[in-house]
């Protein structure tokens, strides 16, 4: 299955339920959209935790960030299929 070319982040944390509520609607896009998909947790990297804190999950789409705390699919569908 090829990709659609996108590449997306997950920043978040073990033991956080509303980013593995994030990372279930992106592996459910991801199913039937393919884009790369990264899990970055920010408690390994001091400048990360710092940036985001316990503003988590943040999801960025090719660079820019589009979602915090939640995702929503039928946007995340939209951006993926605009390019």
């Amino acid at each position: 299955m090829t990709t659609t070319g996108h590449k997306v982040i997950l920043y978040g944390k073990k033991e956080c339920c509303l980013c593995d509520e994030a990372m279930e609607v992106l592996l459910k896009v991801n199913a039937s959209l393919p884009f790369e998909l990264e899990k970055k947790d920010i408690t390994g990297d001091r400048e990360l935790l710092e940036k985001f804190g316990l503003k988590i999950p943040v999801i960025v789409v090719d660079g820019v960030e589009v979602f915090k705390y939640r995702v929503n699919e039928n946007r995340l569908r939209a951006l993926l299929n605009q390019c």
